[in-house]
């Protein structure tokens, strides 16, 4: 650690699943205030966390002891899918109120080129400190994966970059407690322009995928059996088709695509990709509807369980969760929804979802479920049979298997109808 760090103090402002590592790691070696306005969230840390070096605070009047100002807050799409900067404006009106002379502050959230320095730093400046003088202004996208223990702080590569050359040392200085290694962007539109595309890659692999997966469906081909005969090429990227949740792959392209505008110009690949990617929970839907139809049952009325609420496998997120657009599409059918996942609380199923919660498959057993839809491979479904799921069906079972948690050949072999991209 640089020696001009060893007495500083770092505020996080935002506590959730980015800045909630981010006070862990650097409350190893440095004073460290959480700061979030969910006074429940808060007070459960003040009783799980120890450590003598770490606090937690809904007392904007901490952040003044800091030299270092992290905001690590949200930043979703509004229902017209256009960048929602209200989190981070707040953020930001809270921090000038209450800012160190001196202090560096570092947005983590991911934005369009140019938030931080043209909208975060004159929100800053009515503190009455002048951006460069008074305080530092410095940009470190965040990378944060839920679920994923491959890939956490101190095992990733920290982008950082500030408004001079001096600040961009000393933030990288300051990350390096935290993560094993830094790199140093040229500027800070540079290191938010890598976070936006960072995602919006990843959108449009799995949005051609997706398209391809409904192209080869209408052909008769296994889209798994392509993607496996394309990888033999020696330079094939392999991506696969499915539903895209979460506050990042389906957000991050919308600020880019709000950015182009700006300067004139139509990002048509990227809203493209996106498109493809916001059908995919009516495409499901369809598909399950019109399989429930191919077995000769009555749509309207007809039973459907969901398994997989959450956004991705294995974490307890529902932001941006594709099964709300599955749900729906499948009441627009006048169909009676039913949900189950192992990660959600019955009152988070029943209050987000609006649909009747499943606590454990063996409340379906011997009854009639016309079709099951399985959105996400959580480990409790990985775990599952064939055989366990044909005891909650006793008529024409189907099964759309989104993540192909099951073999096609072998889900037919035991009697059912089944459906894959």
């Amino acid at each position: 650690m640089i020696p001009e760090l060893n007495d500083k103090v770092v505020c996080v402002i935002g506590v959730g699943y980015v800045g909630l590592p981010l006070v862990h790691a650097f409350g190893k070696k440095l004073k460290v205030i959480g700061f979030d306005i969910n006074e429940a969230r808060v007070k459960e840390f003040q009783k799980a966390y120890g450590s003598p070096n770490i606090s937690f605070s809904t007392d904007p009047s901490e952040i003044k002891k800091a030299d270092f100002v992290i905001i690590c807050v949200p930043t979703p799409v509004n229902e017209f899918k256009e960048p929602d900067l209200g989190p981070v404006i707040s953020a930001a009106g809270t921090v000038s109120r209450n800012l160190k002379p001196g202090a560096v502050v570092i947005l983590e959230s991911t934005v369009y080129p140019g938030v931080t320095e043209d909208i975060v730093g004159p929100v800053l400046e009515k503190s009455g400190l002048k951006c460069g003088m008074g305080f530092k202004l410095a940009y470190s996208p965040e990378r944060m994966n839920p679920g994923d223990d491959v890939h956490s702080v101190d095992k990733m590569i920290k982008v950082v970059s500030a408004m001079d050359e001096e600040t961009t040392d000393l933030v990288a200085g300051l990350y390096s407690i935290a993560a094993p290694s830094v790199f140093k962007a040229r500027n800070i539109k540079t290191a938010e322009a890598a976070k936006a595309i960072e995602n919006t890659q990843r959108d449009l692999n799995i949005a051609l995928m997706n398209e391809l997966s409904i192209l080869f469906s209408r052909m008769g081909l296994d889209m798994k059996e392509v993607l496996e005969t394309a990888a033999t090429k020696w330079n094939f990227h392999t991506y696969y088709p499915g539903l895209v949740g979460g506050h990042c792959i389906p957000v991050d392209p919308y600020y880019l695509v709000h950015k182009a505008r700006e300067v004139g110009l139509h990002a048509q690949v990227i809203a493209a990709g996106r498109a493809v990617n916001d059908n995919m929970p009516k495409y499901v839907a369809d598909m399950t509807v019109k399989t429930i139809n191919s077995v000769s049952k009555v749509i309207k009325g007809s039973r459907v369980l969901i398994m997989g609420l959450t956004y991705k496998e294995n974490v307890a997120d529902t932001r941006e969760s594709p099964a709300q657009g599955i749900i729906k599409e499948l009441r627009e059918y006048e169909v009676k929804v039913l949900g189950y996942d192992p990660m959600l609380k019955k009152s988070e199923i029943e209050t987000d979802f609006g649909v009747e919660c499943i606590a454990d498959l063996a409340e379906l057993h011997g009854k009639i479920v016309d079709a099951v839809i399985i959105t996400v491979a959580h480990k409790a479904f990985r775990t599952l049979s064939l055989a366990d799921l044909r005891k909650i069906e006793n008529s024409h079972p189907i099964i759309v298997d989104v993540r192909r948690i099951f073999e096609p050949a072998e889900a037919k072999a035991a009697g059912f109808t089944y459906r894959t991209l």
